[in-house]
């Protein structure tokens, strides 16, 4: 028997701070949370510097059926929203 998928978030909003995770990593982890997305679902992805190659990346993976929404670009670092359509 299978477990349905339960939404811990009511707004459909999911935080993802890539600061602590090492850097090694980050891709893996993104890429991961970015699948197990369902449509209308947000990740808000924090970072400490503008990801540039990474969205390069999610561009060339995802197509269009990832949104990308800057929240916050300052040199302090970046919110964006990834929504899947």
């Amino acid at each position: 028997m299978s477990t349905p998928h339960i939404h811990l978030s009511p707004d459909a909003i999911y935080p993802f701070d890539a600061r602590g995770i090492a850097k090694r990593f980050r891709h893996a982890a993104i890429f991961g949370a970015l699948d197990a997305l369902r449509a209308g679902e947000t990740m808000r992805f924090a970072n400490d510097h503008d990801p540039l190659p990474l969205l390069a990346q999610i561009e060339e993976r995802y197509g269009p059926h990832i949104a990308v929404e800057y929240r916050q670009r300052a040199p302090e670092g970046v919110v964006i929203d990834f929504r899947v359509n």
